[in-house]
């Protein structure tokens, strides 16, 4: 037998892309793709989904009538590199950076990225998505536990995040960085 046989499967990582994640069944299953690799979720619990439509009733009044920016819901999908491909909470495009929207979806770093925790991604949440959001330049994340009833507040400095807001239920929560002149009851998003 020869030595000089050639393997039949090469050795290394598969790397997934957007097109292997275009190709991905529609079957209700929460899809995105953290540097490559395939990560699948089920749907959020209902304390996470109420936090989100408030989140997003709040945060959209203000952003309509001062008219800066775009807010999305999830399942939108933020395409940062063909190899990383997620689908955060929520997400905000200040006018600025609004050339980000395409057809597919967002194309680049947004101004905002909201994740809510849940028993299932606040591992992958807190970490790998923390790291590629400041990896590819995403100024603002936040992060909201349900379960704490708590938002942090994160903004980036050089290539990771730096907390610069918390609050927690019965606190008011105010941002002047990503939305100037907004404050509200960190209670309001579990009403």
């Amino acid at each position: 037998m020869s030595s000089n046989l050639s393997p039949l499967i090469a050795p290394g990582k598969i790397v997934l892309t957007y097109d292997d994640y275009c190709a991905l069944p529609n079957d209700r299953n929460r899809y995105e793709i953290l540097d490559g690799e395939l990560s699948v979720t089920p749907a959020p619990a209902t304390k996470h989904q109420i936090a989100l439509g408030n989140l997003y009733r709040i945060l959209s009044i203000h952003v309509v009538a001062n008219r800066i920016g775009r807010l999305l819901l999830a399942p939108t999908d933020l395409i940062l590199a063909a190899t990383t491909v997620v689908q955060p909470d929520l997400i905000f495009i200040a006018s600025d950076r609004s050339q980000v929207v395409t057809l597919r979806g967002v194309e680049g770093a947004p101004t905002l990225v909201v994740e809510i925790l849940s028993p299932t991604t606040q591992t992958n949440d807190r970490q790998m998505k923390a790291q590629l959001y400041a990896k590819y330049a995403v100024p603002h994340y936040w992060i909201i536990d349900p379960d704490k009833e708590t938002l942090q507040a994160y903004a980036l400095a050089g290539t990771q995040y730096n907390l610069v807001s918390q609050a927690q239920s019965g606190d008011p929560f105010t941002t002047t960085a990503v939305f100037p002149g907004l404050s509200f009851q960190i209670s309001d998003l579990w009403a």
